[in-house]
């Protein structure tokens, strides 16, 4: 639905000539109605030009493109390409003029969302990483312009750094002389960056600011580099963090602990505990053994999403998540990788018992969850009433295990999405589990279609249509990894040539 007002907008922005001869007119509290009809139709000289003449204090982009009382629409999860890009040199045309037009003193460019399928009329897409290079480029640009604007403006984002775009943040970040548009970052992901690198970049983002931070895939940490990224910058406001596989893995040529005592994982712990907004802590493919506690014990907050998928979790380790501090305010919790129900069982049910009052997303992903533990994950599951999300791919479950879990599931009135595997029958007899990638992909895709199917009509006659089931196989689509994966195949690619190089040292060495 549209009101009047937003229909006279998108009647002027539909005529861009007319409307740009027009805005020195326009009354100030019809800007943002003007913005969201001209990004709606892809208007991109309306809305640079919108943005060069912004006369409120502050310019929010996701409260602009979100639904409002004139136009329910939601625009967020348009990336458009060509919108963005004209958001931005809008901007750096605003911070140019001088005189007493200029009124904008913060620009909030994050709550856009990357999405899968973009409905701008364009289709294409500039995402978080485009977006940092854009932003970055342009404050280059203007720290050498000698109209630089006395007055800067504060520019929230949300930034996305890899070795390929680097050196133009760092540029921005740090400017030698005037910068008439100071980034602070909300958000920052890092990929494919040495440890160094990533000390540097995040030393000039502003921590003080930062409130999500998420280190991935090709950054090569292990417990010395993260007690000192943890040390030396600080994060008061830091409410998720996000850590690479082997994070807590001991530096090359570190004594092996053998008291008990770890001094990095104490100190690491102290850090964390020292962000007071902490509510959301990523570690996967971390070996973790015996640590939990040490590590969690001290945070000041509870969790509320935890992710400890592949940490190699033992009784100890289970028992403290289920009787902690954290397992009442779990709202997303991730334990892929472990035998839960064959090997932690009374204590996995504790654990979901007290958190059923929170939990809205479990992920139970290569868990070795077999037919025979369906009747003791039902009964774990039915307190759970507050359950949106269930993933369960990778485990060994046939078809008729499926139908009488998903008969159970029928019962959390909030559940809305479950990911299930490819029932075992559709795979050759004796497969063996966890499976890698090209085993997983070689099933019998009919036997699956009609087993798909029967799930399915078990939810449709209880009457849960609402749920929505699902298999995909090689993951759910990740629009940071799809901008950047040529990027990053490089950088993977040069790593196993080095790898290759060193080995074929260390041999000459041994002859």
């Amino acid at each position: 639905m549209r009101s009047l007002r937003f229909a006279s907008a998108e009647a002027l922005v539909s005529h861009p000539q007319v409307a740009l001869q027009s805005l020195d007119s326009v009354a100030y509290n019809l800007y943002p109605l003007l913005f969201k009809a001209g990004y709606l139709l892809e208007r991109a000289e309306v809305v640079r030009a919108l943005l060069g003449r912004w006369p409120l204090e502050e310019f929010r982009l996701g409260a602009l493109l979100g639904p409002s009382a004139d136009h329910e629409a939601d625009l967020r999860d348009r990336a458009c390409r060509a919108c963005l890009e004209a958001c931005v040199r809008g901007l750096a045309e605003h911070v140019l003029q001088g005189g007493g037009r200029r009124r904008l003193q913060l620009a909030d460019l994050t709550g856009v969302q990357d999405v899968q399928v973009q409905q701008c009329p364009c289709g294409r897409a500039l995402g978080r990483w485009g977006r940092t290079e854009l932003l970055a480029r342009t404050c280059c640009e203007l720290q050498v312009s000698p109209q630089a604007a006395r007055r800067p403006v504060k520019v929230l984002t949300d930034l996305f750094v890899t070795e390929g775009n680097f050196q133009v943040v760092v540029r921005a970040l740090g400017p030698a002389g005037p910068a008439p548009l100071q980034v602070h970052c909300l958000s920052f992901r890092a990929d494919s960056l040495g440890p160094d690198q990533l000390l540097q970049v995040l030393r000039l983002t502003g921590p003080s600011d930062l409130r999500r931070l998420q280190v991935v895939h090709n950054v090569r940490l292990h417990a010395g580099h993260v007690q000192q990224l943890l040390a030396q910058v600080r994060f008061p406001r830091l409410a998720s963090l996000t850590l690479p596989a082997k994070a807590f893995d001991a530096p090359p040529g570190c004594t092996p602990v053998t008291d008990g005592e770890d001094p990095l994982l104490t100190s690491i712990a102290w850090e964390l505990s020292q962000m007071t907004q902490l509510t959301e802590l990523s570690v996967a493919f971390s070996t973790l053994t015996g640590k939990i506690q040490r590590l969690l014990g001290p945070l000041r907050t509870p969790l509320r999403v935890l992710d400890l998928a592949n940490c190699s979790l033992n009784h100890a380790d289970m028992a403290f998540l289920a009787d902690g501090a954290h397992a009442a305010h779990l709202e997303v919790l991730d334990l892929s990788g472990h035998s839960l129900v064959h090997l932690f069982p009374s204590t996995f049910s504790r654990l979901l018992g007290r958190g059923a009052r929170t939990l809205r997303s479990l992920t139970l992903e290569e868990c070795g969850i077999e037919d025979s533990h369906v009747s003791m994950l039902a009964v774990a599951l039915g307190p759970c009433h507050q359950l949106q999300e269930l993933r369960l791919l990778g485990n060994p479950l046939s078809g008729l295990a499926l139908r009488r879990l998903f008969r159970a599931l029928c019962d959390l009135p909030r559940l809305r999405l479950v990911e299930f595997p490819v029932p075992k029958d559709c795979y050759p007899e004796g497969s063996a589990y966890p499976q890698d990638e090209l085993a997983m992909s070689r099933y019998d895709q009919q036997k699956y279609d009609t087993i798909a199917e029967g799930l399915r009509r078990v939810l449709v006659r209880a009457g849960r249509d609402d749920i929505q089931v699902c298999t995909p196989v090689f993951g759910s689509f990740d629009p940071d990894i799809q901008e950047t994966s040529s990027e990053l195949g490089a950088f993977l690619l040069q790593a196993f040539r080095t790898a290759l190089e060193n080995f074929s040292r260390a041999l000459k060495q041994m002859e």
